[in-house]
């Protein structure tokens, strides 16, 4: 009886997506050159007797399946226990995503030295450094600790020993793609090898519930490197950015199964390690007397409410091309606004440089900005100070509407909360309303009717509501 010749497949070392045939773009995502010939996977072959299921895994309702709340352990990072939802999660696999010296290593050390003060085990497994390195790193931040144990392994079945060697109550790799298997093809990287790599990790996870934290490098473009089937083994998935030109640093949830996905922990880099920053309000607003060009906006960072002070200069303009320079907003968002501006306001800014940038580095994305910039712009023209106790949220229309924006009585209460006395919003319904209003707070602070807002000695009870 002739045998059957394995028959073969083509598959995407991405997404895994399977094909018939070698074509060059990948139809699911969309990615070229990564199809590649591998052995079809026939699944269920001839002869397939199904196995009855035993009584513990039989089917049942769901409204017959009892609700077990998932114990948390605090890894003593507050602001990262806000991002996982409360704390780690026994035998939950959490990806730590990031461009490269933004900070990975420095926080994973940070969480596995406080882990370790509380009396837990730790084993920090280094595939990029040595341990003399890390040992280094560890002083300098103040992370040495009896149950802190390091190791600097490439290999995976040498790293599954140290497990069974060391027996962690809290594992790190760091990091993924720098770990490979015998077991599998390609070097250390290849998406065969982060596969079986990622999923011994989950596997070890689920098994002896033992939370693991791994590290994942990304792409140019930003995205986890790797097969897109690791973010699908793993149950968190955190990013962690920040600008490397300043210290401030965001923790965001992309992914995950045990909380929320809309929180962000702030950090700040320092000399000495990375440190929380629980209030980050201060790091966005300008200090001193103030000076036109200048107005506050309540933006929203997961969860938070955090003010942010945005600047405006406008300069004449020596070439025939009036320059827009932005940073920290969107450019296309400014040239719509300058547009409406001049449209509906009556300002004259097409033959005037254009400067709009943020405070601190943060930048904003929601369209929640758009009245800020508007009337920053506004008082850089007409060189009047927007007092300090203003703040303004409002979105746009091309029509020169103000429209409400999402979770505006989070952003009045924390407005209010910091001392601001002011709040345009919507309530002003069209952008020349607004800019009325503004030139009357500035006027009556101009004529000394009130001058500019001390956050610092006002008390809530000083603070009138809106």
């Amino acid at each position: 009886m002739a045998t059957r010749k394995p028959s073969t497949a083509y598959r995407c070392a991405e997404c895994g997506w399977t094909s018939v045939k070698w074509v060059g773009r990948c139809g699911e995502c969309q990615q070229w050159g990564t199809v590649t010939e591998v052995a079809e996977q026939t699944g269920i072959l001839r002869g397939f007797t199904p196995h009855a299921p035993t009584a513990d895994r039989v089917a049942r309702p769901i409204t017959d399946v009892a609700t077990i709340e998932a114990p948390r352990r605090p890894t003593g990072v507050g602001e990262f226990d806000r991002v996982l939802g409360g704390g780690l999660v026994a035998g939950a696999t959490i990806l730590i995503s990031g461009e490269p010296g933004v900070g990975k290593s420095t926080l994973l050390l940070e969480v596995a030295a406080r882990a370790a003060r509380s009396g837990r085990r730790v084993l920090y497994v280094s595939a990029e450094e040595s341990t003399a390195q890390v040992r280094l790193r560890a002083e300098r931040t103040g992370a040495l600790h009896d149950e802190l144990f390091i190791a600097s392994e490439t290999d995976l079945a040498t790293l599954v020993g140290q497990i069974d060697q060391v027996v962690p109550t809290l594992l790190i790799v760091d990091s993924v793609q720098t770990v490979s298997s015998s077991l599998s093809e390609g070097l250390a990287g290849h998406p065969s090898q982060v596969r079986e790599v990622a999923a011994t990790l989950v596997r070890i996870a689920k098994e002896r519930d033992l939370p693991v934290l791994i590290v994942g490098h990304v792409t140019k473009d930003g995205s986890i490197a790797g097969p897109r089937l690791l973010e699908h083994l793993v149950d968190v998935v955190c990013h962690f950015e920040g600008d490397r030109q300043t210290a401030l640093r965001f923790v965001r949830a992309l992914k995950n199964r045990f909380g929320p996905t809309d929180e962000v922990g702030c950090f700040e880099m320092t000399g000495d390690g990375i440190a929380e920053v629980p209030d980050p309000s201060g790091l966005f607003l300008g200090h001193g007397t103030p000076v036109s060009g200048s107005c506050v906006t309540v933006a929203l960072e997961g969860r938070r409410a955090l003010p942010v002070e945005i600047q405006a200069l406008v300069n004449p303009s020596s070439t025939p091309n009036p320059r827009r320079v932005v940073n920290g907003v969107d450019s296309s968002r400014v040239a719509m606004i300058l547009a409406v501006l001049e449209r509906r306001a009556g300002l004259k800014l097409s033959a005037l440089d254009v400067y709009v940038s943020t405070v601190g580095g943060v930048r904003l994305t929601e369209p929640a900005a758009d009245l800020a910039i508007a009337l920053a712009i506004a008082s850089a023209l007409g060189e009047f100070a927007i007092p300090h106790q203003v703040a303004a949220v409002g979105e746009l229309s091309l029509s020169g509407e103000i429209r409400a924006v999402a979770q505006l009585a989070q952003r009045r209460s924390e407005a209010s909360r910091l001392g601001f006395v002011h709040f345009v919003d919507a309530g002003s319904k069209h952008l020349p309303a607004a800019l009325d209003t503004v030139r009357g707070h500035a006027d009556r602070a101009a004529r000394g009717g009130r001058g500019p807002l001390d956050r610092q000695s006002r008390g809530p009870s000083d603070v009138p509501e809106f």
